[in-house]
This record gives structure tokens, sequence and C-alpha cells, in this order.
């Protein structure tokens, strides 16, 4: 790998002009943010509503998202689809604009037998010649992926070439398993938005890849976590966990409606678009809970 993939890794929110198409200019200032608090790189993936873009869309974010980090961080792709064809065409267009690493869930539609799901994630290998983070995002949508699986994947292709982003319930012993499992050969993030963040860091995990909309909060956590400052470990974390808590309400779109309120709130996007249809949007008694959280969370940093 030419970039070390590691640390704080958000996961871009997507920001979207009333007609639902991308606002290159609030995506600009997320970015240039997130480098300024100092992260390691930025991420696609659920949370930039991947999975509600046009084909040309994801493109599109692929390539800005890598053009406008101009080689400040590690930039990751998501490329997860329906069908093999699909993602290779996203994987090869992500080394083409000159992402670091690819990431990708299983296809969603089907219930998948291993072995049709070792085809698919070792095509992205083979064919790709860019890292692949293989994500089991069974905690939003699909089905989990085995620690066995996990394992054989490892063998196969070796830490260089596969890392894990596992989502599947319990987060924390799950992780503990894998990293047991490959005898801590395993190069594992956490994606829980930071509500297990404290826990998975101290089971060994190489990074964190958490929304933008808290991101002074996760890395100023993450600083706490490798000094091993405990009161400001918790200090920092209770509002965040306190925040997750109502996103995890409303699932995804409980994660996609407050995150992008909160992107609001700070300046940095000029609106809350969603990509539409959608199962939930913030209610004003959420959103004054969810202000009096930002506030002790700010009040903490």
């Amino acid at each position: 790998m030419s970039k070390l993939i590691q640390g704080v890794l958000p996961v871009l929110h997507t920001p979207l002009q009333s007609d639902e198409t991308i606002d290159r200019e609030s995506l600009q200032r997320e970015i240039d943010w997130c480098y300024e608090l100092g992260v390691d790189g930025v991420c696609g993936a659920m949370v930039s509503e991947v999975l509600r873009l046009t084909f040309e869309e994801r493109l599109e974010l692929t390539r800005l998202m890598s053009e406008i980090s101009d080689g400040r961080g590690v930039v990751i792709s998501s490329v997860g689809a329906e069908s093999t064809r699909q993602a290779l065409a996203f994987a090869h267009h992500s080394a083409d604009v000159g992402c670091d690493a690819i990431m990708a869930i299983p296809p969603v539609m089907t219930a998948l037998p291993e072995s049709a799901l070792w085809d698919y994630f070792s095509a992205l290998a083979e064919q790709c010649h860019l890292p692949l983070i293989v994500q089991d995002a069974s905690s939003y949508v699909g089905r989990e992926i085995s620690i066995e699986f996990y394992r054989k994947l490892l063998d196969q292709f070796g830490p260089e070439k596969i890392l894990f982003k596992p989502e599947a319930a319990p987060i924390g012993p799950n992780l503990s398993v894998l990293r047991d499992a490959t005898e801590g050969r395993a190069r594992i993030f956490d994606g829980s938005g930071g509500v297990l963040l404290v826990d998975a860091f101290r089971r060994g995990i190489s990074g964190t890849m958490p929304g933008v909309d808290l991101l002074d909060g996760i890395t100023g956590l993450w600083r706490a976590l490798q000094a091993g400052d405990e009161a400001a470990i918790y200090r920092i974390y209770f509002p965040i966990c306190a925040i997750v808590a109502l996103q995890l309400q409303a699932g995804l779109d409980g994660f996609l409606a407050i995150e992008k309120y909160l992107l609001v709130k700070r300046g940095i996007f000029t609106s809350e678009q969603r990509c539409t249809p959608h199962s939930w949007d913030l209610d004003d008694e959420t959103k004054a809970e969810v202000d009096r959280l930002f506030e002790l969370l700010m009040q903490s940093l």
C-alpha cells in the first residue's frame, strides 16, 4: 500500500441541492474541514447515501473525493453493488481517479450462499489492484458475514490486500473474535458512529470510520484514547453516545437526518436535503435534544 490506511477516516455525507444533485461547494467545505481537524483520509459509504445515488452520481462523488482531497490523506471509495460487474466498474473507476482503497458491502437484494459471496469479493480483490475493505453493513442493510469467511479471505489474499469493517451485532465481541481468529493479522475498523469507539479501541482496531457531523468530537476522542487520558475520554465520549443513541432510533435515515441537520448547523452544508424517499424526518423535540447534547459536546472539547 502506498499510503497507510489507519486512524480517523470519516465517511463523507453527500451534500445535495434541492434537485438532489451533488452540491460541489458544500462537499469542498466538508472535505476541507475534515483535513483541518487532522483526519487521516476520507471515505464513501452508507451515510454517503451511495445506495440511493445514480450510477453516474456515484462515479462523480468518487472523483470529487479524490480531486478535492488532493493528496492530503487516504481516499476510500464505496464500490459495493448488486452485481459483480457493477462493483468492478466502480472499483476500476476508483483506481482510475486516484483513490487509495475500495470498500465493499455484499449485494443486499438476495441472501447469497458463501460460495457466491466468495466469487464476488475475490473478483474485487483479484481484478482491482487497490486494497479492499470488506464491510459488513448488516446493522443497516444485508446479512451478517461470518468470521470464518473473513479468515478465509485474509488467508487467501493477505492483510495488505484485505481489511475489515465488521458491523454485525454484537460489534465489540465480534471484533475480538475476528482479531483472535486471525492471530492479530486482521486490520479492523470501527463503524459505529462513535458509540462503540472506546470499546473497539481497547480491542485493538486500526482506525474508525465515523460520520462527519461529530468529527471534532471523534478526533478529540481518538487522541484521548491514544494518550490514555481517561478523564478526557469519557468527558467527550458521553455526549457523542447520547447523540448517536438518538440517531439509532430510526436506522440509516435517523443517522442521515440528524447528521445533515448538524452539518447545516455548523455552516458546512447549506441544505439538509436527502435522497428521496426516506423513512423518517427530524421532529422538533428530537431536534431540541440534539441541540442540547451538541452544546455539551462542544463544551467537552
